[in-house]
């Protein structure tokens, strides 16, 4: 008679192994996703901490030298201060307590626009080099775009005041930022934002989206 080989069992998961794996699934996927809120979380910070520092670096310019940064005087005057300033490009033509530029200069400034970044930085109240001229000059802010300011009419603000913009932002990070700064609402109070890389004159409609990259703009 024939002996028939033992067929061993084949070996597979039992229920409980597969909870398990489910469940540490379930936990790194949650550590993924809280890992990422806490960076968004330290940007919106960190980005809040620009907005607010600055200004602050601009009214400590004004409180030493009576004057705005970018709207303080003629080169040759500036550049006459010695260290730092010697390296400078830009000043004011006319100081009139305003930062004259078109609003294309905000990304991409120029004479005053540019200015302001120069005499701070020559005036030790921010870091870097003060000869650097373009958007170059310009800091980056926490989401990987750029800083700027202009006097210009800006997202629907009036024209006169400065405003302090950043673009690429996200639309999550916008949302906490207005709501943190302002009213919540892109296209009213203090704090406007636009679903572009630039600043324009109108400020958005309707809702912020969060699955959309703003150029956002606070009143200093």
């Amino acid at each position: 008679m024939k002996q028939i080989p033992n067929v061993k069992a084949q070996g597979g998961f039992t229920l409980i192994e597969i909870a398990i794996v489910l469940v540490i699934i379930g936990l790194l996927i949650g550590g993924v996703l809280q890992g990422q809120q806490l960076i968004e979380n330290s940007r919106v910070r960190a980005a809040v901490n620009d907005i607010q520092g600055v200004p602050a670096a601009a009214y400590s310019y004004q409180d030493r030298y009576g004057r705005y940064p970018g709207d303080d005087g003629n080169l040759t005057t500036l550049q006459a201060r010695g260290g730092q300033w010697a390296v400078i490009t830009a000043a004011s033509t006319a100081p009139n307590g305003v930062l004259d530029g078109a609003i294309a200069t905000t990304f991409n400034p120029t004479a005053e626009v540019l200015g302001f970044w120069q005499h701070l930085r020559a005036s030790g109240f921010i870091p870097g080099d003060p000869s650097t001229t373009g958007a170059a000059a310009l800091p980056q802010n926490p989401f990987g775009g750029l800083i700027g300011v202009n006097s210009s009419a800006i997202q629907g603000m009036p024209a006169g005041s400065v405003k302090l913009c950043m673009n690429n932002v996200p639309g999550s990070a916008a949302i906490a930022l207005d709501t943190q700064l302002d009213d919540g609402a892109g296209a009213s109070g203090t704090f406007r934002a636009n679903a572009a890389a630039t600043p324009n004159a109108t400020a958005m409609t309707g809702a912020y989206d969060q699955d959309t990259l703003y150029t956002v703009c606070v009143r200093i």
